[in-house]
């Protein structure tokens, strides 16, 4: 018996990295997931494929979490594919990308955080859960400094938190609770990798600093933890180094 049987996921931004080893973790724990992707259907196709092949159950789904018609689409192929909606993973962020205009960040960090969690709790039932991923960068950010090149995602990740935990009441109505997971920067993620590249040295910088930065199976570990962790509502799971940001 699996911690999660009989129990439907969305992990959002779960074509690779993060999300995509959440996801898979999931499932081992018995949990239908749906894979969300935005462009990149191959990908995802391929995380669903390895669900698969290890027993689990899993589907693929495209979307743009900037578009309500998506957001609403994902949320409703949980219920129509696995029969129930009881977690959902907030992991799809970004914002460094370039071409996607001024606001992108804003609109992806905070008002498509806030759409998706409001799509998915009225479709989930009482003793669902929802997991906000972030950064100490985004989550410190207005008491600790971070890399220029990051400060804008930091500060919409960081407003995305603030208006999704403005909704942790509506959610306790609901019987829904809502729990943050905090990490340092994650080694092979695409952040890191356009960090490196804005700031050559910065993840060397980081390390050093924290004095071990988690690989993306680590952290995407602790984020499925806090899946079924015995926290309170609003709980804040900080993941090595926030001792830096805290000091």
């Amino acid at each position: 018996m699996g911690l999660l049987d009989n129990k439907t996921a969305i992990v959002t931004g779960s074509s690779r990295g993060i999300g995509a080893a959440t996801a898979k973790i999931l499932a081992g724990e018995g949990a239908a997931v749906v894979v969300n992707y935005r462009q990149k259907a191959p990908r995802a196709n391929k995380v669903v494929a390895e669900i698969e092949a290890a027993g689990g159950r899993a589907t693929a789904v495209g979307g743009d979490l900037t578009d309500q018609s998506d957001v609403d689409a994902l949320a409703q192929a949980a219920v129509d594919t696995f029969g129930s909606l009881d977690v959902l993973v907030l992991n799809a962020s970004g914002g460094m990308e370039s071409g996607l205009g001024e606001d992108y960040a804003l609109k992806l960090n905070r008002d498509a955080q806030v759409a998706m969690l409001k799509a998915a709790a009225e479709r989930m039932k009482p003793g669902s859960r929802v997991v906000f991923v972030t950064s100490h960068q985004a989550h410190f950010i207005d008491s600790v400094d971070t890399m220029d090149a990051y400060e804008p995602v930091a500060r919409s990740k960081r407003a995305g938190e603030t208006a999704l935990r403005e909704l942790v009441p509506w959610l306790t109505e609901k019987g829904i609770t809502f729990v943050v997971v905090s990490g340092d920067m994650i080694e092979g993620t695409i952040t890191a990798t356009l960090l490196e590249r804005a700031a050559p040295g910065a993840i060397a910088s980081r390390r050093e600093a924290a004095g071990k930065l988690y690989s993306v199976e680590e952290f995407a570990a602790e984020v499925a933890k806090m899946v079924t962790a015995d926290v309170p509502t609003g709980h804040t799971e900080y993941v090595g180094g926030a001792e830096h940001f805290q000091a």
